[in-house]
């Protein structure tokens, strides 16, 4: 299994806007939650805080970035932009899938001890987030598998018989 790494050196790839875009809607989407939480109450804002509030503008750099790095190296990249903007979605929804686990485990726990809650909330977050990776992972790799096999042997089946 590869370990997860953080990479600084992506840090470098964006643009000073890029970054300002990405801090104004960040800011933007909580300004817009504080208002729908004092109109509607906390449980109604707090939905749209779930949201992710730069998810939009991230995907798209990421897209851009992709497109750039290739078109460097000659290749026109439009593909593989694509392909890693939906990877960004990919872990943004396995991201999601641990925030339902942290508010679940939050909530039950919340009224005997806030601490409690905010530790087992975020461990259940961790590891449900973690086992969502691993599973969408072998998900992916066996489907590689299926496919190859397919591939193969449609190949053979038309060289041996025509």
């Amino acid at each position: 299994m590869t370990p997860i790494r953080f990479s600084p050196s992506s840090l470098r790839e964006g643009r000073w806007y890029e970054y300002l875009m990405r801090f104004v809607l960040g800011g933007a989407a909580t300004v817009f939650t504080g208002l729908v939480s004092s109109r509607y109450g906390a449980s109604i804002g707090g939905l749209f805080l779930a949201l992710p509030a730069i998810f939009c503008a991230s995907a798209t750099l990421i897209e851009k970035h992709e497109i750039r790095r290739k078109r460097e190296a000659g290749l026109a990249g439009e593909r593989r932009g694509k392909e890693a903007a939906a990877l960004d979605a990919a872990g943004a929804a396995l991201g999601a899938i641990g925030l339902l686990a942290f508010a679940i485990v939050f909530s039950l726990i919340v009224e005997s001890s806030i601490p409690a809650a905010f530790v087992s909330a975020s461990l259940a977050w961790l590891i449900v987030s973690v086992a969502a990776w691993y599973v969408r992972r072998k998900m992916r790799s066996a489907r590689r598998r299926r496919t190859a096999g397919k591939t193969s042997g449609s190949a053979i089946s038309r060289s041996r018989y025509g």
